[in-house]
């Protein structure tokens, strides 16, 4: 008999296959829910709009500022292309005004002179003056598309240049000739200066002109600059009667003799045109533009210069009479030229009788002067 308890065997279960609890799972997958199933929690709209208006404000301000600023700088680049011919065309005006001036110079040197030295002397001192206005205006920095405009106008100063310092030199060379074809030798001369004017309007002022308008420039101008005022004062004609005069009619010297002299024409009160008379009282209406045109002559054989005209305005009764001086610059034989006087403040002459008085100064060698003076009686009304 075995021991008690050896052959007790507990078995309590039995061996059953692992359930599937026991068996490793395997990754979870979470299946869509049926429609209907729980909450759908989304964002909240204005939540999601909130960055986009943000960035639309931030792009608006950013194209506002480059609009801003491209128009600054437009407004700016404008400025300074303005200014840049502004600033050019203010420093040729102060040439072309110089060079314009001398050319007064000339026409002065040439009807005032009383020698042929003594005006080649004269034009000598502008010729150096033109020689430093071409100087300045080869300094001057013009604008890009001014710049071929710029070179002609350095050709038309070296023309005027050209042609004073000529006639300077063919008046020294011909004063104690006699030759009447020196009056062609210098309007050959004259014709330079003639032809800078024309190099000056043609291919400086006009395309400088045209340049300003493509460039879109407006309140500069391009200046003016006339060297000779009258060209009838450098053709053959003038020419040969300053030679006639400087000359003293041909003799050689400097004495005056021929027949010389002016006389007056006549007077009109103008704008009306109302011929004055020095045998009866003439009514005339006064008004702002009320002038005296004086018609003068040269009544001689010679060219006569630097002719004093005065117009004096008195009432019969005394006061303050009215005085302006003209000067006629050179006349020819034969020639009638009108002085105006005009800017007349004739307030204090109204209803009263006054006298219109003319005098001419008379030129070297006039022998009757009676016809130098003239008096009109007038009469002043509204």
């Amino acid at each position: 008999m075995d021991p008690p308890g050896d052959n007790i065997e507990f078995d309590f279960f039995e061996d059953e296959p692992a359930t599937t609890e026991a068996q490793p799972s395997p990754s979870r997958v979470r299946l869509p829910r049926r429609a209907g199933g729980g909450r759908r929690r989304s964002a909240p709209p204005a939540r999601g709009l909130q960055p986009l208006l943000r960035l639309l404000a931030l792009i608006v301000v950013l194209v506002a500022l480059l609009v801003v600023f491209g128009l600054l700088i437009q407004s700016c680049a404008s400025t300074s292309k303005h200014d840049r011919y502004s600033s050019y065309l203010s420093q040729v005006g102060r040439i072309a005004h110089g060079s314009q001036d001398d050319g007064a110079s000339v026409a002065t040197a040439l009807t005032t002179g009383s020698g042929a030295t003594d005006i080649a002397k004269s034009l000598d001192g502008i010729a150096e003056q033109e020689r430093q206005n071409v100087a300045a205006a080869e300094r001057l920095d013009p604008p890009g598309h001014l710049r071929p405009e710029n070179q002609q106008l350095v050709d038309a100063l070296e023309l005027r240049v050209e042609g004073v310092q000529n006639l300077a030199d063919v008046l020294r060379s011909t004063a104690s000739s006699t030759s009447s074809g020196d009056a062609a030798l210098l309007s050959a001369q004259g014709d330079r200066l003639v032809a800078s004017d024309v190099v000056y309007d043609d291919l400086f002022k006009a395309p400088a002109t045209a340049e300003l308008k493509a460039q879109g420039v407006s309140g500069v101008t391009v200046p003016e600059s006339t060297f000779v005022a009258s060209r009838d004062l450098l053709g053959d004609s003038s020419f040969t009667l300053m030679l006639q005069r400087l000359r003293g009619a041909s003799t050689g010297g400097g004495t005056v003799t021929g027949l010389h002299g002016t006389n007056i024409v006549g007077t009109k009160a103008l704008p009306a045109g109302t011929e004055l008379s020095t045998t009866a009282e003439t009514t005339v209406k006064a008004s702002t533009n009320l002038a005296f045109g004086v018609t003068i002559k040269d009544s001689g054989n010679y060219q006569e210069v630097n002719i004093k005209v005065t117009m004096t305005l008195q009432r019969d009764n005394g006061g303050k009479a009215l005085v302006q001086t003209k000067t006629i610059g050179h006349i020819n034989p034969g020639q009638e030229l009108t002085v105006e006087f005009a800017n007349l403040n004739v307030a204090g002459f109204f209803a009263l009788n006054s006298h219109l008085r003319i005098n001419v100064q008379p030129v070297p060698g006039e022998k009757n002067i009676s016809n130098n003076k003239a008096s009109y009686p007038v009469i002043f009304s509204l």
